[in-house]
């Protein structure tokens, strides 16, 4: 039997998912190129003995700490488990250290990555055609693919130089409304936005929430970048600046411990009247997407919370050494082969997380990125991607997470030498 592709799901063919299947396959494409396109983590520390240490660490915490017997023990790593999780009291005790929040346990939702949070919580919060998704644009691909899968309309909220155009951000709730749809929430990420790399002020931070609070948008704030920051001391979220429940934090050990773990959480303690938590609701929509998250997996996150006393920041110590150094070569490298070309080239200066923007006078599209990988060797990921609608078409975004100081130079290096041949061209 043929399919037809106009006879599925509308998402298939949606530029969403597309993005998001170029964005993990774009370096097979090319495998002799350097990528500065991949945001993956750095790999050179992990160590295959630490999964084994781990599980370990969390099967004598269950036996000590838990005084389960060993019949438990078996059940709870072997068997399906609850849908929630199994580790949440443990995110709380992180949460309670690196971010100075007291989140209770049944507040949590352990997910398969942080991307099954996003559909989750998305799936919860909209339920009529009218309820609209707002996001501040660029944004995240997988976010704009999750509300594709769901049929959830997105709005563009335009950035500005703090993170977010707040006056943007009122008048399209207000445009919103005066279509008769609903605005639902906003998703933010305000610690080193993938993909622009921006961080957002306490000022900013506070504002924004003091402004959803008054219009009654909720923020679903999403902070897989917040703890690889450079120089001064981290910004408190905009969870832990909530005192009413505004904010729905998802959090994600990909980046922290390794993706391959593929271990989110959402924090929902919002009430839902007469009927408990919002974190509740969204375990019965797990139940029926993944049953629950791998209690291996699980154990893996629990192991190495344990090792280091619950702490995140002290978890990726080493790492954010290692990405602040990129993020200085990085910068120097462009200032040293791009800085004379006049300000038709430029590029934002981000102060921690993973990526920045270049802007060039050309179309920086996929025909050009072809162009690049294929006669200079190095790549780098359209702009365009993360736009909802039009936009980013001569930005490229450049990353320093997965690179040696080397490799990112020689790559910025190369990249100079197709931005010249092209405005040779122009």
């Amino acid at each position: 039997m043929i399919l037809y592709l106009e006879d599925l799901h509308g998402s298939v063919g949606d530029p969403a998912l597309n993005s998001m299947n170029f964005l993990n396959e774009v370096a097979e494409r090319y495998p002799q190129a350097i990528s500065l396109a991949a945001g993956r983590p750095q790999e050179g520390g992990y160590e295959l003995d630490m999964i084994h240490r781990s599980i370990q660490a969390f099967i004598r915490y269950l036996a000590q700490d838990c005084h389960l017997s060993e019949e438990k023990v078996r059940r709870t790593l072997f068997q399906y488990g609850a849908t929630a999780g199994i580790i949440q009291e443990m995110i709380c005790k992180h949460l309670a250290k690196d971010e100075g929040l007291q989140i209770e346990p049944q507040a949590i939702v352990v997910t398969t990555g942080c991307q099954e949070a996003m559909l989750l919580t998305l799936r919860a919060l909209c339920r009529n055609p009218d309820d609209v998704l707002l996001a501040i644009n660029p944004t995240y691909v997988g976010l704009t693919g999750a509300a594709c899968l769901l049929n959830i309309e997105v709005e563009a909220v335009v950035t500005d130089g703090s993170g977010v155009d707040l006056e943007d951000f009122k008048a399209t709730i207000a445009r919103v409304r005066a279509q008769g749809r609903k605005p639902r929430a906003c998703y933010v990420m305000p610690d080193f936005a993938n993909p622009s790399g921006s961080c957002m002020s306490l000022e900013t931070r506070q504002a924004l929430l003091a402004l959803a609070i008054e219009e009654e948008v909720l923020l679903i704030e999403d902070n897989p970048y917040g703890f690889f920051y450079g120089g001064d001391a981290r910004l408190p979220t905009l969870k832990a600046l909530d005192k009413t429940h505004q904010v729905i934090y998802l959090g994600s050990f990909s980046k922290t411990i390794f993706p391959g773990a593929r271990v989110g959480f959402v924090v929902a303690d919002q009430p839902v009247a007469s009927t408990g938590l919002l974190a509740e609701q969204i375990a019965k929509i797990k139940s029926m997407v993944t049953v629950n998250t791998s209690p291996i997996a699980q154990a893996i996150i629990g192991g190495q919370l344990l090792e280091h006393g619950f702490s995140l920041s002290a978890a990726t110590r080493d790492l954010c050494g290692i990405y602040e150094s990129n993020r200085v070569t990085m910068l120097a490298a462009l200032e040293k082969n791009l800085g004379g070309l006049g300000p038709s080239v430029s590029w934002n200066v981000p102060t921690g997380g993973f990526f920045l923007v270049l802007t060039v006078p050309f179309a920086a599209d996929e025909a050009a990125l072809a162009e690049c990988a294929q006669k200079y060797g190095v790549i780098w990921t359209p702009m365009s991607h993360f736009y909802l609608g039009t936009g980013g078409s001569n930005q490229l975004r450049l990353s320093i997470s997965a690179l040696s100081p080397d490799l990112i130079d020689e790559g910025v290096t190369r990249l100079a030498q197709f931005i010249q041949a092209k405005l040779a061209r122009i």
